[in-house]
């Protein structure tokens, strides 16, 4: 029962930290069409919540000792990384091609579980990987730009592992009585990866006027103070807590193809909000991502000849080493809709 009700709220969390994640791009484009470069919306999002969580990461101090490498590698990976790939990828290929190569972190996290832990993954898991990033291919419609440059799909791929590693380093010894709170992670994370970001955006060359006017959302002007707001609270802040959390209770990899829902709630967004058109094939893909996340949230461990890495281990090491390590981000980076949404992906 209790593992069962852990579960559920994972669950939760997971499909709330899809929808937080999800809605930056709806938030981001409106400040983009505003004269914002893309770039700069990533900083102020990253830096942004970094100031919010500054008295989290203060609170726990004591984690710059226990576990430098750790807050490193969150920053550094679920940060600063997805974003800086993402970014570098959307110069050379389309953005669809870019967000589907992104979200294959759901099959390198079984990929990484499999061959690098040695450890059984369920069919449920694998199917739901499959489905899911099948179902992505016709959200973002990645026909409609197909174009070939390695560099650009290296940068794609690096994107996607570093999501690999949001995912891993979020469950990273939750097991362990010396385990580290997932708040003073994020804090920290977000902390380095906005300094990182720093270097790669330069802020001070920002038009800060900008954040004083109103951008226009679907025909509705909306302060971009506001709109900013958002992005900061709601889509980084709450979408990184929630996430982290929601991978402690259930596991990376099933907390991966749950994210795959990004990027359907950010099209339902657009479609609602900036008055985008669906069509029938991305409709389509999003119910296939749909079936895809249920079947593969509801795998269950195979009894005890072992554990498995397909269904939700309340409480578990889940990740590498014995004890998971790795995000939009999306997604990080995760919340991507066009190529105008590029600053969130």
């Amino acid at each position: 029962m209790q593992a069962s009700q852990g579960r559920s709220a994972g669950l939760g969390l997971a499909l709330a930290s899809a929808f937080a994640f999800g809605g930056s791009g709806v938030a981001a484009k409106p400040l983009i069409e505003a004269g914002l470069d893309p770039l700069h919306v990533v900083w102020l999002r990253v830096a942004g919540a970094a100031l919010v969580m500054l008295p989290v990461a203060w609170r726990h101090r004591d984690l710059l000792r226990r576990k430098p490498a750790l807050l490193a590698g969150f920053g550094l990976l679920a940060v600063a990384g997805v974003q800086a790939f993402y970014f570098a990828s959307l110069s050379r290929i389309p953005v669809g091609v870019a967000l589907l190569i992104e979200y294959l972190a759901p099959a390198l996290v079984l990929g990484w579980v499999r061959f690098v832990q040695r450890r059984p993954v369920t069919r449920a898991a694998a199917a739901g990987v499959v489905l899911a990033v099948g179902g992505l291919a016709c959200v973002v419609e990645v026909w409609a730009g197909l174009s070939f440059d390695a560099l650009g799909l290296l940068f794609a791929l690096g994107a996607a592992c570093c999501q690999v590693g949001y995912f891993v380093l979020s469950d990273q010894g939750s097991a362990d009585e010396d385990a580290a709170d997932p708040l003073g992670v994020i804090a920290y994370g977000l902390l380095i990866g906005a300094a990182v970001l720093t270097v790669v955006a330069r802020p001070w060359g920002m038009d800060w006027s900008l954040l004083a006017t109103d951008a226009d959302m679907g025909g509705t002007e909306v302060p971009a103070a506001l709109l900013l707001g958002w992005i900061v609270l709601i889509a980084t802040v709450v979408a990184y807590v929630t996430g982290v959390v929601s991978v402690r209770r259930l596991s990376p990899q099933v907390a991966g193809v749950v994210a795959c829902l990004e990027a359907v709630i950010a099209t339902v967004l657009a479609w609602v909000l900036l008055r985008e058109h669906l069509s029938a094939p991305q409709i389509i893909g999003g119910a296939v991502v749909l079936i895809g996340a249920f079947i593969a949230q509801s795998s269950a461990p195979k009894a005890p000849s072992g554990p498995v890495a397909g269904g939700p281990v309340v409480g578990g090491p889940v990740a590498a080493g014995g004890a998971s390590a790795g995000a939009d981000l999306q997604h990080a980076e995760k919340g991507v809709v066009r190529e105008e949404d590029s600053a969130v992906g």
